[in-house]
């Protein structure tokens, strides 16, 4: 709770934003689904012994990190990472080859 507490506090979410998680008791429990709730959280759980409520957002962090980060090493500002992130984004929704080879 005191996480969550703490990014609800520091990035002031909007509304409609989708708290991804695992299925984790703590995840689950009243009190943080309440307290996420309040916040204008919608919870991404599935149901039990599936995995697709995350699967897309763990690839996406995956490939991210394995073209980006591992790849061309630390930053040295927010400003570079935040540079390279955009880049990432537009070359992956607009510009890779969106069939197979």
């Amino acid at each position: 709770m005191d996480a969550l507490e703490q990014a609800i506090y520091a990035r002031r979410p909007a509304d409609s934003l989708i708290h991804h998680s695992d299925r984790g008791s703590q995840y689950v429990s009243i009190k943080y689904t309440e307290r996420l709730a309040d916040a204008g959280l919608d919870p991404s759980v599935g149901s039990v012994g599936d995995s697709y409520d995350n699967a897309l957002a763990e690839t996406m962090i995956g490939l991210f990190k394995t073209e980006v980060i591992n790849r061309f090493g630390p930053r040295k500002s927010k400003d570079q990472v935040e540079w390279e992130t955009l880049k990432w984004v537009d070359w992956f929704n607009i510009k890779r080859l969106l069939e197979p080879l």
